[in-house]
């Protein structure tokens, strides 16, 4: 009796720590940004195909899933140095030492490998080298070479973070046209007012790393002005792809009514000045980004 009452906590323990383990290997893939990057690859697969195969569907979504969280696991590893520094991600696996630095880098690795296998395997090549190309970027041009040089660094960067609606219409079509690119660009404007209103709230964080992001080198006053001006051309960038025909009435709506009510926050953001302004902004931006590609899915679907 005594023996089998010890098995079940250190079973229960057991239990515990293999939750824990898997946990923080799926922290590192970062599943919280990735979310927002499946919705616009999803949605961009019923723009380019108001049908698209299911098996498609979901080898395209698991893809990406091990793309970006490839990217994520290779970002945690360059970065680990830079994270411990920080209050908000010192308790990251890496910094906190629950996973060793070099295998957080094979597994990175190997994420990307599987994922280019299985999108050349199962949907087809041009979206397996366009979502390697994502990968790629985001390590090597963004993480490496931007982000410690350059206040343009998230405007440029941002590229890798539009590259999942390339990868849906590619899964869905086989290839790219035109039209594609209108996606491409509203992640890409959509990028620089979504990231320097996070930034705008850890900016002591930056400025104690090192890290030249907008706010610490320019100051949070033209990072405002900027934010605004995103948030035209954003709005701008939105209604291309009803003057090309590509979207109708419920797409057009759909991005009026959100693009008026981000450049709202957006230029609320500039007269008020406050944190509480920028969070509000920064949670928005999530909600906006996510219900215009539904928007777009919905439209063509109808």
């Amino acid at each position: 009796m005594e023996a089998g009452t010890g098995a079940r906590p250190a079973q229960a323990s057991w239990l515990y720590g293999a939750r824990e383990l898997v946990g923080d290997y799926v922290a590192l893939t970062k599943p919280r940004v990735i979310s927002l990057l499946l919705v616009t690859t999803a949605a961009t697969m019923f723009v380019a195909d108001s049908s698209p195969p299911l098996g498609i569907l979901l080898a395209t979504l698991v893809g990406g899933y091990l793309a970006a969280g490839g990217a994520g696991a290779i970002n945690h590893y360059i970065e680990r140095d830079i994270d411990a520094r920080m209050s908000r991600t010192s308790r990251r696996p890496l910094p906190s030492g629950r996973i060793e630095p070099r295998t957080a880098l094979w597994f990175g690795i190997a994420l990307g490998l599987v994922s280019f296998a299985l999108f050349a395997l199962a949907v087809n090549m041009t979206a397996a080298l366009l979502a390697m190309a994502g990968l790629l970027g985001y390590v090597f041009v963004y993480t490496m070479w931007l982000k410690p040089r350059t206040t343009q660094n998230i405007v440029i960067g941002g590229a890798a973070g539009a590259v999942p609606p390339l990868v849906g219409w590619a899964a869905a079509t086989g290839g790219l046209d035109a039209s594609a690119f209108y996606l491409f660009a509203i992640v890409f404007y959509w990028t620089p007012p979504h990231f320097w209103a996070l930034a705008l709230l850890i900016k002591d964080e930056y400025a104690r790393t090192g890290i030249p992001m907008l706010p610490v080198v320019d100051g949070e006053a033209e990072t405002r002005r900027q934010i605004v001006l995103y948030g035209w051309l954003l709005l701008a960038i939105t209604a291309l792809p009803v003057a090309g025909g590509l979207f109708g009435a419920i797409y057009a709506g759909a991005a009026a009514a959100l693009g008026i009510v981000f450049l709202w926050l957006c230029i609320r953001l500039y007269r008020r000045a406050d944190r509480r302004s920028a969070a509000i902004l920064f949670h928005y931006s999530l909600a906006y980004l996510a219900l215009l590609f539904c928007a777009m899915a919905i439209d063509r679907v109808l």
